[in-house]
């Protein structure tokens, strides 16, 4: 018998009830709900409370999701979070996932930033394609609330709090994922990073006084390469499987400016209808946009459906997965 594809058979996501609109943060800096939108395209964003942490997002979502898949919580084999906003430096997020569900399974973190969830995800695949493991859960999911300066206009409009979560299996039907493509370049790291709370710059006085535990981005240059790299390789992506725009059923992006969006699916040559959209409702979630992306289309995928995910992020990373959805979604 071949070996089998990773192929996602379920999808769920959580969600902070807490909204944080345009016109919140209009009271909070210099910035209108105009500027953002016609930049962005964000209208509101979810924040988390305080007192609680990434797990706390992502072990509901998950919970969710083996409640709705009827998958036993002991039958998980390894949970990868892809995250930047870990509960703490360590241990990993995903074992304090595991233990939130009650459950001892394998498990780590994986830190692409905004891409890594499609990181996470392709690695994930590996284990179940290779007949290691036969249940895996991925989730991105960030607080980025945590590490966002609010007093600073150019990054608190772009960000939002959020996890989504996958669970996948093997698959003998040629449905799954197909093929990935991951980048990175260290050179971008300049451009987008938080400075002070590494081993290089322990956290101290003078790092927390200088604002150096939040994140920084460079917008224009993050920008320019993003729009560039995220269209890129979603057409090569495409090119290299033999793909043209009338056999993707959805383009699934990673959820950082609608003008970025808007340059991929250009590139792509699919129209505006067959792209996954909601970053107007909960902004840059970074590794948590795709999966609630496809936790919100679910219903509208069918069993074979041509799905391409792409993003980019700090550091930079960017990639793309082809992938074949497993199911009807309103089964």
């Amino acid at each position: 018998m071949s070996r089998p594809s990773a192929a996602i058979t379920g999808v769920h996501a959580f969600l902070p009830e807490k909204i944080l609109s345009n016109a919140d943060l209009e009271r909070m800096v210099d910035t209108n709900d105009e500027w953002i939108q016609s930049r962005t395209g964000i209208r509101e964003r979810r924040l988390l409370g305080k007192g609680l942490g990434t797990s706390d997002m992502a072990a509901p979502a998950i919970e969710k999701l083996l409640k709705k898949t009827n998958t036993p919580a002991e039958s998980i084999d390894l949970i990868i979070c892809a995250t930047v906003t870990p509960d703490m430096p360590f241990p990993a997020t995903a074992n304090l996932i595991a233990h939130k569900l009650g459950i001892a399974c394998a498990g780590f973190d994986i830190g692409a930033a905004c891409s890594g969830f499609l990181y996470a995800l392709t690695t994930g695949a590996k284990f179940i394609e290779s007949e290691t493991y036969k249940k895996v859960i991925v989730v991105g999911a960030d607080k980025m609330s945590a590490i966002i300066d609010y007093q600073d206009r150019n990054t608190c409009v772009l960000f939002g709090d959020g996890a989504g979560a996958v669970l996948l299996e093997p698959n003998y039907e040629g449905v799954g994922i197909m093929d990935s493509i991951l980048c990175a370049d260290g050179a971008g790291a300049a451009h987008l990073h938080m400075k002070a709370g590494g081993s290089v710059k322990p956290a101290s006085h003078e790092t927390v006084d200088a604002r150096e535990h939040y994140a920084f981005q460079d917008g224009r240059t993050v920008f320019k390469f993003a729009v560039t790299k995220m269209a890129e390789v979603a057409h090569q992506i495409m090119e290299k499987n033999q793909l043209s725009a009338d056999d993707v059923k959805y383009l699934v992006p990673h959820q950082a400016n609608k003008r970025i969006i808007d340059a991929t699916a250009k590139r792509m040559g699919v129209s505006e209808d067959k792209v996954m959209l909601n970053i107007q409702k909960y902004g840059n979630t970074t590794a948590g946009t795709i999966p609630i992306c496809l936790w919100e289309w679910e219903k509208e995928l069918k069993k074979g459906d041509n799905l391409i995910l792409a993003a980019f992020g700090g550091g930079f990373t960017w990639g793309s997965v082809y992938l074949k959805w497993a199911y009807d979604g309103e089964a």
